[in-house]
């Protein structure tokens, strides 16, 4: 299998996306799952730069990596001033970092226009940027910026650049896509380009740089320019955890690397690392407090999920009928739905996963009984396909394998309007646990939060641990008729997390409270009834 070194931005290219931000500590527990995962290098920002960056170098020095090496990022140095007088490429000298990459200009527009600087001393930018660096001891990398689109306008000069950095010394030169336009049989044609000509070169050493590939996904095809890439030379991939960067992001490694190595063959991560990408891809949502997607490709909640019955019966037969590779892989699972267009074997599946030997005859309610009220229920509002967890605790309740982790007794919401403040809520409520009662109040920005914050009081006297890890990520709110004005019937959905999963509740009501309420008790019920059925193993 041939070797493709795998290069992660999520800590610099990925911050410069909209809402992604991680701090200092953040950046460092990303960067051990990395590791971790076998990555061979990670960027963690630009050194200098801001004092965020400046921290997380420093912290750093103090981390030993097992698999990866840590690369700073900068620019080549400024038009007119020597690379030993330029204060970024000082700071990354200091930095600590062992690998620097550079970036550099290679389209002659922004040269001229937006640099302002001539074609000439831009060369002689990238090559004495290098230079320095090589002498302070550090591997370095060139980022061709806008490279796509400098040798669509002038090939001549984009190829000058990259020799200039090749002779410099430039372990790999990286081939950007910047601004994302580039479509993936021009990014095949042009790398293939230029292996040949960087491939021919007779330099100090004899070896010469390998060619990358950085990719943006302005039209959606980063990832597929990158597996084009790599078909036509290229032997390293730079991306993103779950595609985070500029305007729409960059390739997503998480679909990037099993592309190539399950699906073509190639060599990137150890099996464990390609078998962690789902856990990773949750761990650095998390960390950049971001909501999962549920259809990202390979590692998202609905990569391998089934929803009509029709399916459903021919995966049970044999998954390949309708998966195009096993979930296991990348650590995922398959998902079996169940809605009103559910048979009896999306409720035969779901119920195994859930641990529940049903049979036709098993306490009265068979699988047909439970098909039908599970589309009655869905005629009413449910929707069970989108709250998972609000299904498993309807099954078991049905079939009386449901021992709650607590028992609900009485709650009263009260909003409240003060001149000068903003609506407030408070909450006032009554639980019982194993048969102790706790009654406990709180106050919230809304009713649900006046709710959730005096359910949680409520309960970490007696799961404390587990109350902790949890919380609210998503709240929606949908009118099922809007016939009836307001009087009509509404759906709450909350989707709920902690540290390794995702889980979605539902309620219905005419009343938006208690229909929030269904929804938010059923939250809580999920994890704490799997919890307790672990201690009672």
């Amino acid at each position: 299998m041939e070797k493709i070194w795998v290069y992660d931005t999520t800590l610099r290219d990925g911050t410069q996306g909209e809402n992604i931000n991680f701090t200092a500590e953040d950046k460092l527990r990303v960067s051990a799952r990395m590791d971790a995962a076998g990555f061979d290098y990670i960027e963690g920002g630009w050194p200098g730069a801001n004092p965020r960056d400046t921290k997380f170098f420093e912290m750093a020095r103090e981390v030993s990596f097992k698999s990866s090496r840590l690369v700073a990022f900068s620019s080549t140095r400024r038009p007119g001033i020597p690379a030993y007088k330029d204060q970024n490429l000082k700071a990354l000298a200091a930095s600590g970092a062992k690998v620097a990459a550079l970036f550099g200009k290679t389209w002659d527009l922004h040269v001229e226009k937006i640099l302002g600087t001539t074609l000439s001393e831009n060369l002689a930018m990238i090559k004495t940027s290098i230079s320095y660096l090589q002498k302070k001891g550090m591997e370095v990398f060139y980022d061709a910026e806008h490279f796509f689109d400098g040798y669509k306008h002038n090939p001549a000069y984009a190829v000058k650049t990259l020799v200039a950095a090749a002779e410099a010394g430039a372990r790999f030169l990286v081939l950007c896509d910047t601004n994302g336009g580039t479509m993936p049989h021009e990014v095949e044609k042009i790398v293939a380009a230029m292996a040949g000509e960087i491939g021919s070169l007779r330099l100090p050493g004899g070896k010469a740089p390998g060619i990358g590939i950085h990719a943006h996904n302005d039209c959606g095809l980063a990832v597929a320019n990158t597996v084009a890439a790599v078909r036509a030379g290229a032997v390293m991939v730079q991306g993103t955890v779950n595609g985070y960067g500029e305007r729409c992001g960059n390739a997503d490694l998480t679909s990037a690397i099993p592309v190539l190595q399950a699906k073509m063959g190639y060599n990137l991560l150890p099996a464990e690392g390609l078998a962690g990408l789902r856990r990773l891809s949750r761990f650095v949502s998390e960390a950049a407090n971001m909501i999962p997607v549920n259809n990202r490709p390979f590692v998202g909640e609905s990569a391998f999920a089934h929803k009509g019955g029709v399916h459903v019966s021919a995966v049970m037969k044999d998954p390949v009928a309708y998966e195009h590779m096993d979930p296991a892989v990348v650590g995922n699972r398959r998902r079996v739905l169940v809605s009103d267009m559910a048979g009896k074997s999306n409720v035969e599946y779901k119920a195994r996963e859930f641990g529940v030997d049903l049979d036709e005859k098993g306490n009265g309610w068979d699988k047909k009984k439970l098909i039908a009220e599970v589309k009655k229920m869905e005629h009413e509002g449910y929707q069970f396909d989108a709250a998972e967890g609000s299904f498993e605790l309807l099954l078991k309740r049905k079939l009386g394998l449901f021992n709650p982790p607590f028992e609900f007794k009485t709650f009263l919401v009260t909003i409240r309007k003060e001149e000068d403040r903003p609506c407030f809520a408070e909450a006032t409520i009554k639980i019982s646990v194993d048969g102790k009662e706790e009654f406990t109040a709180a106050e919230g920005d809304g009713p649900v939060s006046a709710l959730d914050n005096a359910l949680r009081r409520a309960l970490r006297k007696f799961y404390a641990d587990a109350v902790d890890s949890m919380r609210l990520v998503d709240f929606k709110v949908r009118v099922i008729d809007g016939r009836e004005g307001t009087a009509a019937r509404v759906k709450v959905l909350i989707e709920s997390r902690d540290r390794e999963n995702i889980w979605n509740t539902i309620g219905v009501s005419e009343d938006i409270i208690e229909a929030s309420w269904q929804a938010l008790a059923d939250s809580f019920m999920v994890p704490l009834a799997r919890l307790n059925k672990s201690k009672k193993k």
